[in-house]
Protein backbone atom coordinates (compact mmCIF):
# COMPACT_ATOMS: atom_id res chain seq x y z
CA UNK A 1 0.00 0.00 0.00
CA UNK A 2 2.70 2.43 0.90
CA UNK A 3 4.32 1.42 -3.05
CA UNK A 4 1.02 2.49 -4.28
CA UNK A 5 1.00 5.79 -2.91
CA UNK A 6 5.00 6.15 -3.57
CA UNK A 7 4.08 5.44 -7.33
CA UNK A 8 0.98 8.13 -6.87
CA UNK A 9 2.86 10.87 -5.43
CA UNK A 10 5.59 10.27 -8.34
CA UNK A 11 3.31 10.38 -10.83
CA UNK A 12 1.14 13.43 -9.52
CA UNK A 13 4.74 15.55 -9.17
CA UNK A 14 6.01 14.88 -12.74
CA UNK A 15 2.29 15.27 -13.97
CA UNK A 16 2.55 19.31 -12.08
CA UNK A 17 5.79 19.63 -13.69
CA UNK A 18 4.70 18.81 -17.27
CA UNK A 19 1.73 20.45 -16.75
CA UNK A 20 3.11 24.31 -14.93
CA UNK A 21 6.89 24.26 -16.55
CA UNK A 22 5.61 26.25 -19.53
CA UNK A 23 8.50 28.66 -20.62
CA UNK A 24 11.80 26.66 -22.37
CA UNK A 25 14.21 26.13 -19.75
CA UNK A 26 17.31 29.22 -19.66
CA UNK A 27 19.67 26.52 -20.49
CA UNK A 28 17.91 25.31 -23.76
CA UNK A 29 16.79 28.63 -25.45
CA UNK A 30 19.04 28.79 -28.92
CA UNK A 31 19.08 25.20 -28.69
CA UNK A 32 14.91 23.42 -28.63
CA UNK A 33 13.06 26.24 -30.34
CA UNK A 34 9.38 26.91 -28.41
CA UNK A 35 7.48 24.77 -31.05
CA UNK A 36 9.60 21.79 -30.55
CA UNK A 37 9.18 22.61 -26.17
CA UNK A 38 5.46 22.49 -26.46
CA UNK A 39 5.15 19.40 -28.46
CA UNK A 40 7.75 17.43 -26.37
CA UNK A 41 5.71 18.96 -22.96
CA UNK A 42 2.19 18.20 -24.42
CA UNK A 43 3.44 15.10 -25.17
CA UNK A 44 4.62 14.39 -21.84
CA UNK A 45 1.60 15.68 -20.55
CA UNK A 46 -0.64 13.32 -22.12
CA UNK A 47 1.36 10.01 -21.44
CA UNK A 48 0.99 11.08 -17.79
CA UNK A 49 -2.29 11.44 -18.37
CA UNK A 50 -2.35 8.36 -19.51
CA UNK A 51 -0.21 6.87 -17.10
CA UNK A 52 -2.09 7.63 -13.74
CA UNK A 53 -5.71 6.27 -15.68
CA UNK A 54 -3.79 3.61 -15.99
CA UNK A 55 -2.56 3.37 -12.63
CA UNK A 56 -6.00 3.40 -11.02
CA UNK A 57 -7.27 1.02 -13.44
CA UNK A 58 -4.32 -1.59 -11.91
CA UNK A 59 -5.42 -0.86 -8.73
CA UNK A 60 -8.63 -1.41 -8.96
CA UNK A 61 -7.71 -4.49 -11.31
CA UNK A 62 -5.84 -6.03 -8.40
CA UNK A 63 -7.03 -4.87 -5.26
CA UNK A 64 -10.82 -3.60 -5.61
CA UNK A 65 -11.59 -6.24 -8.20
CA UNK A 66 -10.58 -8.84 -5.94
CA UNK A 67 -12.27 -7.79 -2.87
CA UNK A 68 -15.56 -6.93 -5.05
CA UNK A 69 -15.79 -10.45 -5.93
CA UNK A 70 -14.80 -11.50 -2.41
CA UNK A 71 -17.98 -9.27 -0.87
CA UNK A 72 -20.44 -10.90 -4.23
CA UNK A 73 -19.21 -14.71 -3.15
CA UNK A 74 -19.91 -13.65 0.41
CA UNK A 75 -23.09 -11.98 -0.17
CA UNK A 76 -24.17 -15.14 -2.14
CA UNK A 77 -23.66 -17.45 0.01
CA UNK A 78 -25.20 -15.60 2.78
CA UNK A 79 -28.30 -15.41 1.09
CA UNK A 80 -28.11 -19.36 0.49
CA UNK A 81 -28.14 -20.04 3.77
CA UNK A 82 -30.44 -17.99 5.31
CA UNK A 83 -33.09 -18.62 2.16
CA UNK A 84 -34.27 -21.78 4.57
CA UNK A 85 -34.52 -19.65 7.65
CA UNK A 86 -36.68 -16.95 5.39
CA UNK A 87 -38.96 -19.81 3.75
CA UNK A 88 -39.76 -20.99 6.85
CA UNK A 89 -40.18 -17.76 8.82
CA UNK A 90 -42.87 -16.64 5.97
CA UNK A 91 -44.50 -19.84 4.81
CA UNK A 92 -44.99 -22.09 7.92
CA UNK A 93 -44.27 -19.46 11.27
CA UNK A 94 -46.36 -16.58 9.73
CA UNK A 95 -48.24 -18.74 7.79
CA UNK A 96 -49.78 -20.61 10.73
CA UNK A 97 -50.44 -17.40 12.59
CA UNK A 98 -52.45 -15.53 9.58
CA UNK A 99 -49.82 -13.09 8.50
CA UNK A 100 -48.73 -14.39 5.09
CA UNK A 101 -50.25 -13.22 2.06
CA UNK A 102 -47.60 -13.97 -0.57
CA UNK A 103 -47.18 -16.45 -3.09
CA UNK A 104 -44.57 -18.65 -3.85
CA UNK A 105 -43.84 -16.59 -6.96
CA UNK A 106 -44.32 -13.62 -5.24
CA UNK A 107 -41.58 -14.58 -2.87
CA UNK A 108 -38.94 -15.92 -5.04
CA UNK A 109 -39.30 -12.66 -7.24
CA UNK A 110 -38.77 -10.53 -3.91
CA UNK A 111 -35.68 -12.10 -3.32
CA UNK A 112 -34.17 -12.11 -6.61
CA UNK A 113 -35.11 -7.72 -6.92
CA UNK A 114 -33.56 -7.31 -3.64
CA UNK A 115 -30.61 -9.31 -4.17
CA UNK A 116 -29.79 -7.95 -7.34
CA UNK A 117 -30.79 -3.97 -6.07
CA UNK A 118 -28.32 -4.99 -3.02
CA UNK A 119 -25.76 -5.58 -5.50
CA UNK A 120 -25.84 -3.01 -7.78
CA UNK A 121 -25.72 -0.62 -4.68
CA UNK A 122 -23.20 -2.23 -2.27
CA UNK A 123 -20.79 -3.36 -4.95
CA UNK A 124 -20.01 0.36 -5.89
CA UNK A 125 -19.92 1.55 -2.62
CA UNK A 126 -17.32 -0.98 -1.64
CA UNK A 127 -15.33 -0.11 -4.44
CA UNK A 128 -14.73 3.33 -3.51
CA UNK A 129 -14.32 2.69 0.09
CA UNK A 130 -11.46 0.24 -0.57
CA UNK A 131 -10.01 2.90 -3.19
CA UNK A 132 -10.31 5.94 -0.70
CA UNK A 133 -8.21 3.76 1.94
CA UNK A 134 -5.66 2.94 -0.74
CA UNK A 135 -4.96 6.61 -2.12
CA UNK A 136 -6.52 8.35 1.26
CA UNK A 137 -2.89 7.96 3.22
CA UNK A 138 -2.41 8.62 7.09
CA UNK A 139 -5.71 9.96 7.16
CA UNK A 140 -8.07 7.90 4.78
CA UNK A 141 -10.34 7.22 7.55
CA UNK A 142 -11.34 11.27 7.61
CA UNK A 143 -12.18 10.59 3.89
CA UNK A 144 -13.66 7.41 3.98
CA UNK A 145 -16.58 9.35 6.81
CA UNK A 146 -16.93 11.96 4.96
CA UNK A 147 -17.75 9.55 1.53
CA UNK A 148 -19.86 7.64 3.86
CA UNK A 149 -22.01 10.04 5.30
CA UNK A 150 -22.60 11.80 1.71
CA UNK A 151 -23.42 8.53 0.40
CA UNK A 152 -25.70 7.91 3.64
CA UNK A 153 -27.87 11.08 2.80
CA UNK A 154 -28.03 10.37 -1.04
CA UNK A 155 -29.16 6.69 -0.44
CA UNK A 156 -32.07 8.00 1.89
CA UNK A 157 -33.18 10.99 -0.58
CA UNK A 158 -33.11 8.21 -3.04
CA UNK A 159 -34.96 4.97 -1.48
CA UNK A 160 -38.67 6.39 -1.13
CA UNK A 161 -38.51 7.11 -4.77
CA UNK A 162 -36.21 5.16 -6.57
CA UNK A 163 -35.69 1.75 -4.31
CA UNK A 164 -38.75 1.32 -2.57
CA UNK A 165 -41.27 1.66 -5.52
CA UNK A 166 -39.27 -1.82 -6.92
CA UNK A 167 -41.02 -3.57 -4.59
CA UNK A 168 -44.23 -2.36 -2.94
CA UNK A 169 -47.07 -0.28 -4.87
CA UNK A 170 -47.35 3.27 -3.12
CA UNK A 171 -51.01 5.28 -4.09
CA UNK A 172 -52.08 8.35 -3.21
CA UNK A 173 -53.81 8.54 -0.45
CA UNK A 174 -57.37 9.47 -2.08
CA UNK A 175 -59.45 12.92 -1.38
CA UNK A 176 -61.72 12.34 1.76
CA UNK A 177 -62.19 13.06 5.00
CA UNK A 178 -59.30 11.30 6.64
CA UNK A 179 -56.50 12.81 3.93
CA UNK A 180 -58.47 16.48 5.17
CA UNK A 181 -58.03 15.32 8.78
CA UNK A 182 -54.33 14.17 8.39
CA UNK A 183 -53.27 17.53 6.48
CA UNK A 184 -54.89 19.54 9.10
CA UNK A 185 -53.04 17.73 12.16
CA UNK A 186 -49.99 18.58 9.81
CA UNK A 187 -50.76 22.00 9.27
CA UNK A 188 -51.40 22.44 12.95
CA UNK A 189 -47.62 21.34 13.93
CA UNK A 190 -46.22 22.92 10.93
CA UNK A 191 -45.23 19.92 9.60
CA UNK A 192 -44.57 20.59 5.63
CA UNK A 193 -46.57 18.03 4.50
CA UNK A 194 -46.01 17.51 0.41
CA UNK A 195 -47.06 14.13 -0.27
CA UNK A 196 -49.56 11.43 1.30
CA UNK A 197 -49.39 7.85 0.78
CA UNK A 198 -50.61 4.60 1.10
CA UNK A 199 -48.70 1.14 0.47
CA UNK A 200 -50.13 -1.93 -0.38
CA UNK A 201 -48.01 -3.36 2.14
CA UNK A 202 -51.13 -6.33 2.47
CA UNK A 203 -49.65 -8.07 -0.39
CA UNK A 204 -46.82 -9.18 1.59
CA UNK A 205 -48.74 -9.63 4.76
CA UNK A 206 -51.28 -8.41 7.42
CA UNK A 207 -48.49 -6.33 9.78
CA UNK A 208 -49.39 -2.99 9.69
CA UNK A 209 -47.14 0.27 10.21
CA UNK A 210 -46.64 3.81 9.36
CA UNK A 211 -43.99 6.44 8.94
CA UNK A 212 -42.92 10.07 7.45
CA UNK A 213 -39.81 10.50 5.66
CA UNK A 214 -37.87 13.43 3.40
CA UNK A 215 -35.23 16.67 4.06
CA UNK A 216 -36.44 19.74 4.85
CA UNK A 217 -39.62 21.40 3.28
CA UNK A 218 -40.46 17.80 1.65
CA UNK A 219 -41.67 15.54 3.68
CA UNK A 220 -44.13 12.49 2.77
CA UNK A 221 -45.73 10.19 5.37
CA UNK A 222 -46.84 6.86 4.12
CA UNK A 223 -49.79 4.51 5.48
CA UNK A 224 -49.65 1.16 5.51
CA UNK A 225 -53.09 -0.21 3.85
CA UNK A 226 -53.50 -3.03 6.35
CA UNK A 227 -53.08 0.25 9.28
CA UNK A 228 -56.46 1.62 7.37
CA UNK A 229 -59.88 -0.23 8.35
CA UNK A 230 -61.88 1.20 5.95
CA UNK A 231 -59.36 1.05 2.81
CA UNK A 232 -60.26 -1.69 0.21
CA UNK A 233 -56.85 -1.61 -1.88
CA UNK A 234 -57.50 -1.03 -6.08
CA UNK A 235 -59.08 -3.61 -8.04
CA UNK A 236 -60.48 -5.27 -4.62
CA UNK A 237 -63.93 -5.29 -3.15
CA UNK A 238 -65.15 -4.95 0.86
CA UNK A 239 -66.88 -7.84 0.87
CA UNK A 240 -63.36 -9.85 -0.86
CA UNK A 241 -61.70 -9.08 2.81
CA UNK A 242 -59.97 -12.46 4.00
CA UNK A 243 -60.40 -14.44 7.35
CA UNK A 244 -56.96 -13.42 8.57
CA UNK A 245 -57.74 -9.17 7.28
CA UNK A 246 -60.63 -9.74 10.26
CA UNK A 247 -60.55 -9.55 14.17
CA UNK A 248 -62.25 -12.55 16.41
CA UNK A 249 -64.89 -10.48 16.12
CA UNK A 250 -65.72 -10.27 12.65
CA UNK A 251 -64.67 -6.91 12.16
CA UNK A 252 -61.68 -5.96 9.96
CA UNK A 253 -58.56 -5.46 11.05
CA UNK A 254 -56.86 -1.96 11.18
CA UNK A 255 -57.76 1.60 12.56
CA UNK A 256 -60.69 3.51 11.64
CA UNK A 257 -59.86 7.42 11.58
CA UNK A 258 -59.09 8.79 14.72
CA UNK A 259 -57.23 6.31 15.55
CA UNK A 260 -54.82 6.49 12.54
CA UNK A 261 -54.73 10.31 13.71
CA UNK A 262 -53.62 9.11 16.89
CA UNK A 263 -50.51 6.94 15.68
CA UNK A 264 -49.41 9.43 13.04
CA UNK A 265 -49.25 11.98 16.04
CA UNK A 266 -46.84 9.86 17.48
CA UNK A 267 -44.98 9.41 14.47
CA UNK A 268 -45.36 13.39 13.82
CA UNK A 269 -43.62 13.71 17.47
CA UNK A 270 -40.41 11.78 16.52
CA UNK A 271 -40.06 14.86 13.67
CA UNK A 272 -41.29 17.65 16.26
CA UNK A 273 -38.86 16.09 18.71
CA UNK A 274 -35.74 16.05 16.28
CA UNK A 275 -35.68 12.59 17.03
CA UNK A 276 -34.81 11.56 13.76
CA UNK A 277 -32.11 14.32 13.13
CA UNK A 278 -30.48 12.93 16.75
CA UNK A 279 -30.31 9.36 15.78
CA UNK A 280 -28.83 10.69 12.33
CA UNK A 281 -25.54 12.82 14.54
CA UNK A 282 -25.13 9.60 16.47
CA UNK A 283 -24.76 7.32 13.58
CA UNK A 284 -22.67 9.66 12.05
CA UNK A 285 -19.91 10.40 15.46
CA UNK A 286 -19.95 6.34 15.74
CA UNK A 287 -18.85 5.92 12.00
CA UNK A 288 -16.43 8.23 12.25
CA UNK A 289 -15.69 6.86 15.53
CA UNK A 290 -15.37 3.05 13.86
CA UNK A 291 -13.24 4.31 11.02
CA UNK A 292 -10.84 6.14 13.09
CA UNK A 293 -10.49 2.54 15.00
CA UNK A 294 -9.95 0.82 11.82
CA UNK A 295 -7.30 3.76 10.14
CA UNK A 296 -5.34 2.65 13.93
CA UNK A 297 -5.31 -0.71 13.68
CA UNK A 298 -5.79 -1.98 10.00
CA UNK A 299 -2.05 -2.05 8.90
CA UNK A 300 -0.87 -4.62 11.52
CA UNK A 301 0.16 -8.19 10.33
CA UNK A 302 -1.90 -9.77 13.02
CA UNK A 303 -5.16 -8.76 12.01
CA UNK A 304 -5.07 -10.29 8.97
CA UNK A 305 -2.82 -13.63 10.23
CA UNK A 306 -5.48 -14.32 13.00
CA UNK A 307 -7.79 -14.74 9.81
CA UNK A 308 -5.67 -16.99 7.63
CA UNK A 309 -4.02 -14.29 5.20
CA UNK A 310 -0.23 -14.48 5.74
CA UNK A 311 1.60 -11.70 3.25
CA UNK A 312 -1.63 -10.16 1.33
CA UNK A 313 -3.58 -7.60 3.59
CA UNK A 314 -6.73 -7.27 1.79
CA UNK A 315 -8.80 -4.23 2.73
CA UNK A 316 -12.04 -5.73 3.30
CA UNK A 317 -10.62 -8.15 5.30
CA UNK A 318 -9.31 -5.68 7.86
CA UNK A 319 -12.53 -3.85 8.08
CA UNK A 320 -14.75 -6.81 8.46
CA UNK A 321 -12.30 -8.40 11.64
CA UNK A 322 -12.47 -4.87 12.98
CA UNK A 323 -16.08 -4.43 12.77
CA UNK A 324 -17.06 -7.83 13.37
CA UNK A 325 -14.62 -8.39 16.52
CA UNK A 326 -11.99 -5.84 17.92
CA UNK A 327 -15.38 -3.44 18.33
CA UNK A 328 -17.70 -6.31 19.45
CA UNK A 329 -17.43 -5.53 22.58
CA UNK A 330 -18.01 -1.30 21.74
CA UNK A 331 -20.89 -2.69 19.36
CA UNK A 332 -22.92 -4.53 22.19
CA UNK A 333 -22.78 -1.47 24.68
CA UNK A 334 -23.80 1.17 21.98
CA UNK A 335 -26.46 -0.56 20.97
CA UNK A 336 -27.84 -0.90 24.87
CA UNK A 337 -27.37 2.49 24.84
CA UNK A 338 -29.27 2.81 21.37
CA UNK A 339 -31.97 0.58 22.72
CA UNK A 340 -32.81 2.80 25.67
CA UNK A 341 -32.03 5.89 24.12
CA UNK A 342 -35.31 4.37 21.55
CA UNK A 343 -37.43 3.42 24.25
CA UNK A 344 -37.09 7.26 25.71
CA UNK A 345 -38.20 8.57 22.46
CA UNK A 346 -40.78 6.22 21.71
CA UNK A 347 -42.14 7.20 25.27
CA UNK A 348 -41.65 11.69 24.24
CA UNK A 349 -43.55 10.31 20.96
CA UNK A 350 -46.46 8.82 22.97
CA UNK A 351 -46.73 11.93 25.04
CA UNK A 352 -46.28 14.42 22.33
CA UNK A 353 -49.23 12.46 20.58
CA UNK A 354 -51.28 12.96 24.01
CA UNK A 355 -50.54 16.84 23.93
CA UNK A 356 -52.28 16.97 20.78
CA UNK A 357 -55.63 15.53 22.47
CA UNK A 358 -55.38 12.16 21.15
CA UNK A 359 -54.70 10.35 24.54
CA UNK A 360 -57.72 8.18 24.12
CA UNK A 361 -57.60 7.20 20.56
CA UNK A 362 -53.80 6.62 21.27
CA UNK A 363 -54.57 4.27 23.73
CA UNK A 364 -57.31 2.04 21.46
CA UNK A 365 -54.54 2.42 18.72
CA UNK A 366 -52.08 0.65 21.03
CA UNK A 367 -53.92 -1.62 22.15
CA UNK A 368 -55.64 -2.38 18.64
CA UNK A 369 -52.27 -2.84 16.72
CA UNK A 370 -51.20 -4.84 19.44
CA UNK A 371 -54.05 -7.67 19.03
CA UNK A 372 -53.79 -7.19 15.00
CA UNK A 373 -50.02 -7.82 15.34
CA UNK A 374 -50.43 -10.90 18.02
CA UNK A 375 -48.51 -8.23 19.84
CA UNK A 376 -47.34 -10.49 23.68
CA UNK A 377 -47.66 -7.58 26.38
CA UNK A 378 -46.09 -8.85 29.02
CA UNK A 379 -42.15 -9.06 29.45
CA UNK A 380 -39.26 -9.05 32.21
CA UNK A 381 -38.65 -5.08 32.51
CA UNK A 382 -34.77 -6.22 32.15
CA UNK A 383 -35.28 -8.35 29.32
CA UNK A 384 -37.41 -5.53 27.36
CA UNK A 385 -34.87 -2.90 28.21
CA UNK A 386 -32.22 -4.78 26.63
CA UNK A 387 -34.14 -6.09 23.53
CA UNK A 388 -37.14 -3.98 23.27
CA UNK A 389 -36.17 -0.55 21.21
CA UNK A 390 -39.86 -0.29 20.96
CA UNK A 391 -41.67 -0.62 24.48
CA UNK A 392 -44.19 -3.46 24.86
CA UNK A 393 -47.74 -2.28 24.62
CA UNK A 394 -48.39 -2.64 28.71
CA UNK A 395 -45.20 -0.27 29.52
CA UNK A 396 -46.75 2.06 26.90
CA UNK A 397 -50.18 1.83 28.77
CA UNK A 398 -48.59 2.78 31.97
CA UNK A 399 -46.55 5.07 30.77
CA UNK A 400 -49.36 7.24 29.42
CA UNK A 401 -51.41 6.50 32.63
CA UNK A 402 -48.73 8.00 34.46
CA UNK A 403 -48.60 11.27 32.24
CA UNK A 404 -51.82 11.82 32.59
CA UNK A 405 -51.84 11.60 36.23
CA UNK A 406 -48.95 14.55 36.78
Amino acid sequence: MDHVRREQKSANTKHRIYKNTIDVPSELKGIMTEETYQKARLYGLDKSTFGIFKDIFSIIEATVLQSIMFVFIMNVFNTIISLPFSVYYTFVLEERHGFNKQTVGFFIKDKLKAFVVMQVIMLPLISAMIYIVKVGGDYFFIYLWVFAMVTTIFLMTIYPNVIAPLFDKYTPLSQGMLRARIEDLAQSISFPLTKLYVVEGSKRSTHSNAYFYGFFNNKRIVLFDTLLKDYVPEGKKKEEITEEEKTPSGERKGCDDNEVLAVLGHELGHWKLNHVLKNIIIMQVNLFLTFLVFGLLFKYDALYKVVGFQKEKPVIIGMLVVLQFILSPYNAVLSFMLTILSRRFEFQADQFAMSLGKTHFLRRALVKLNQDNLGFPVYDWLYSSWHHSHPPLLERLQALDDTKRK
